[in-house]
């Protein structure tokens, strides 16, 4: 994560969530989001991106919860909503992490961060003194694990089926140690781990089953987020340079280059096939790349207003939905070569997106002083073989 890290990222250290809030506004919606978007429109006009047809529904809106208040802390960290189940989903909201469910519309607190929090379990390398009002920067939630990612480097582990904290840690005491992404995946003997991304140039592997860092990579830039693919066997790495890499899962060397995106990324995503993927860039563009050849991109999707900050596939592979700092996130019909999109436009800052594991919804989290909610779109389906019952 780049640029303005002095002015914005700590902030967070030295200010009260109010007033962070007040920056984020005033970062996002006047600075611009990003370098780019602070320049002329026909910065990257020169690119090739594909003309797609508008128009498509694929999910359609459901509600729109506003007693859920979804907070972002970093204007460039976008993923901090998480669906486990078409009913549930987990946000930030200011110093809490939230669960809400739309099946009985109520709201739980999961963790809540601002004042002291320190593990119930004891596991060699966990930081039995805890942390202290962390600002969280990224969160993942998958199954029954949710881990919080700080601003310090911080990550806290929590498993909702059990009570308290199991496990913290500091990836680095680094000036630069934000932790940008973090991805929950099974290992290959089955045993759950994750992934963190941080600002030290670090990409770190966790074995949750022994609660033990097993590898640690570096690069050389700041890595913004990190994307295992289905096989488990190479990651997609994106980060503070133009060009991404595919990176072999158990030396981290690189496979091949990412060349094609003109500013930095911060987002990526595998399509549940194994082969297709998506990065998502600061010049305004989602590049989906077929890993058998890439030697050039399958597609150039182009946004609206700004940087492509996450990507979702649902786990059928049938779409693919992108999001803008702002304002828009798009929908894609991938199994129809992302020809036309649905385009979900609204007002505020988008926390992240998330489909649910059956993708059967679509969770939009939208921070703004006075629109600021959760959005719920649910998948349309077709019923027409019910038809010939009647």
């Amino acid at each position: 994560m780049s640029h303005q890290e002095e002015e914005m990222d700590y902030a967070a250290a030295d200010y009260e969530m109010g007033e962070v809030e007040e920056d984020m506004y005033f970062a996002g919606r006047i600075m611009g989001d990003t370098e780019s978007d602070e320049d002329d429109d026909d910065e990257y006009n020169h690119l090739e991106c594909k003309l797609t047809r508008k128009g498509g529904v694929y999910y359609e809106f459901w509600q729109n919860t506003r007693s859920v208040k979804s907070t972002i802390l970093h204007f460039q960290l976008r993923n901090l909503v998480w669906s486990t189940s078409k009913h549930d989903v987990y946000l930030m909201s200011h110093y809490s992490i939230i669960h809400w469910s739309s099946l009985s519309s109520k709201k739980t607190e999961v963790l809540n961060v601002s004042g002291h929090v320190a593990p119930c379990e004891k596991h060699p390398g966990s930081l039995l003194e805890g942390f202290t009002q962390t600002q969280v920067s990224t969160l993942a939630v998958r199954d029954n694990l949710l881990i919080a990612g700080g601003f310090q480097g911080e990550l806290i582990c929590k498993y909702l089926d059990r009570p308290g904290v199991s496990f913290c840690t500091r990836t680095t005491y680094d000036d630069n140690a934000i932790t940008n992404a973090i991805e929950i995946y099974d290992g290959p003997s089955g045993a759950v781990h994750f992934t963190a991304s941080n600002n030290d140039c670090g990409v770190r592997d966790f074995d949750m089953e022994r609660f033990q860092l097993i590898k640690h990579f570096s690069y050389p830039w700041p890595v913004n987020h990190t994307s295992l693919s289905p096989d488990g066997k190479v990651i997609a790495i994106v980060g503070d340079n133009p060009d991404g890499m595919l990176v072999d899962s158990q030396t981290g060397k690189t496979v091949a280059p990412l060349r094609g995106h003109f500013d930095f990324s911060f987002a990526s995503a595998w399509h549940p096939n194994g082969h297709i993927f998506a990065t998502g860039n600061q010049d305004k563009t989602c590049r989906v790349w077929d890993s058998r050849n890439l030697s050039k991109s399958v597609a150039v999707l182009k946004g609206n207003l700004g940087a492509i900050r996450s990507i979702r596939f649902t786990s059928d592979g049938q779409f693919m939905a992108m999001a803008e700092p702002a304002d828009f996130v798009h929908v894609y019909d991938v199994k129809n070569g992302y020809d036309k999109e649905q385009e979900i436009d609204f007002f505020g800052e988008i926390s992240g997106v998330s489909f649910s594991p059956d993708t059967d919804s679509l969770f939009i989290g939208v921070w703004d002083r006075t629109y600021g909610s959760l959005l719920q779109y649910n998948r349309c389906r077709n019923y027409s073989y019910l038809d010939s019952l009647l």
